[in-house]
């Protein structure tokens, strides 16, 4: 569904009129539609359902408490990369048999709160990080169940900072070297080997990589799962891609199923997918009041109040995100969309056609409810921008915006 739309000219989100959220709550403001979430959970869970697949929401996209919960009310688990996320995940109402625990670099203390809670497997990355576990383990008197992550080499062919599953990245184990790993993990104390995962990248468009991923971990899966009687999961990661761009076709669930649905079948195990992004990136706006605009003999510079540290990614990634007038009307201008951070490189929009705003505008920024406040900072000690849920006619405030005080509430002045 799409929950942003105009109507006579106004933006609304679901059934609220947008500028009313900003008059209300201020900007810059994330806006969250739960209908879109809910819909494209539903969406992928109905594509899967030959293979009833646990679907892991990967928090990392999109923290957000009431995010969390929409979806597991749905049914979802959570894929957490952090003892943080985790915190997150069990506070939201996520059951911890249906928790994952990935990552390349869990510390003791996040494997123990693992442990104790009871999570339902660990991602595990190396050798060092098994051995780590089975200690934690030991010492607790716990059984820690992992799942070795495979990296089977494909190009997902998305954006080089978001491929993970070449033998390049940080991630996971190479392929010929999984059933060693395995090996080593049966004879320590403490570990049950549950499973595999695997995850090639985020932002994919086409479902080729993820079944070339599956043809080649497929044979290895179900060796391993004749040798362990305790394997029973294959996770298949996310990446699933949405539309950026006005025009650009994002990977639909039912043809992402299509391609991977009956090898998995085949395989006869227990099935995880962990898609973030393609449940909750159409599912946010980032809105923004005009301050002012600016021409220059080279260029017009339309300034906003949000900036690279509420929306880093067309700085990280050289992302785009469709930019919108809250109030449709005036022609399209060439310019550059820019935030007030003393950085070059504060830009939310580069050399674009926009909306020909004035000062006091609003605009906003479309598919940001993936990967937006999870990676804001505070910089230039701006404060965090605040957060709010939409559900049909009704909006509630779900992160209050930050004050200055905030800023500096856990700093300590020394002598």
């Amino acid at each position: 569904m799409n929950a942003f739309y105009y109507r006579r000219n106004e933006l609304y989100a679901e059934s609220v009129l947008v500028s009313r959220l900003a008059e209300r709550y201020g900007t810059p403001l994330y806006v969250y539609s739960r209908r879109h979430i809910q819909a494209q959970y539903r969406a992928l869970a109905g594509a899967m359902a030959e293979v009833r697949p646990l679907i892991c929401y990967s928090v990392k996209a999109n923290t957000n408490a009431a995010v969390i919960r929409t979806l597991a009310a749905e049914g979802a688990g959570a894929d957490v990369v952090s003892g943080g996320e985790l915190f997150r995940a069990l506070r939201a109402g996520v059951p911890v048999s249906k928790i994952v625990f990935a990552g390349v670099g869990k510390t003791g203390e996040e494997i123990e709160y693992g442990l104790r809670r009871g999570i339902l497997f660990f991602t595990v990355e190396s050798e060092p990080e098994i051995r780590r576990i089975a200690a934690c383990a030991e010492r607790l008197g716990r059984t820690a169940r992992i799942a070795a992550r495979v990296n089977p080499d494909v190009d997902p062919a998305t954006h080089a900072h978001i491929t993970t599953g070449e033998k390049e990245n940080k991630f996971g184990v190479a392929l010929q070297d999984v059933r060693g790993l395995c090996r080593l993990a049966a004879r320590l104390p403490g570990i049950e080997i549950a499973g595999i995962h695997m995850h090639i990248g985020s932002q994919i468009l086409s479902a080729a990589p993820f079944a070339e991923a599956l043809r080649r971990t497929r044979e290895l899966c179900a060796e391993l799962k004749r040798a362990y009687p305790s394997f029973r999961y294959l996770d298949i990661g996310g990446g699933i891609g949405i539309d950026y761009r006005p025009g650009q076709k994002p990977l639909l669930p039912e043809t992402y199923a299509r391609q991977v649905a009956p090898a998995l079948k085949k395989l006869g195990i227990s099935v995880v997918l962990e898609p973030g992004r393609f449940l909750v990136g159409n599912a946010g706006l980032l809105v923004c009041r005009v301050q002012h605009v600016k021409h220059s003999p080279h260029k017009t510079f339309i300034v906003v109040d949000a900036a690279m540290n509420d929306l880093i990614r067309p700085l990280l990634y050289e992302a785009y995100h469709e930019v919108l007038a809250v109030r449709r009307g005036r022609r399209a201008i060439r310019a550059d969309l820019v935030g007030p951070i003393c950085e070059s490189g504060d830009f939310l929009a580069l050399d674009r056609d926009l909306p020909a705003a004035r000062e006091g505008d609003l605009l906003a920024m479309r598919s940001a409810g993936a990967y937006g406040f999870a990676m804001a900072s505070t910089y230039n000690s701006r404060p965090l921008a605040a957060e709010v849920m939409v559900d049909g006619r009704k909006s509630f405030l779900v992160r209050r915006r930050q004050t200055w005080r905030d800023l500096v509430r856990d700093e300590v002045i020394g002598n």
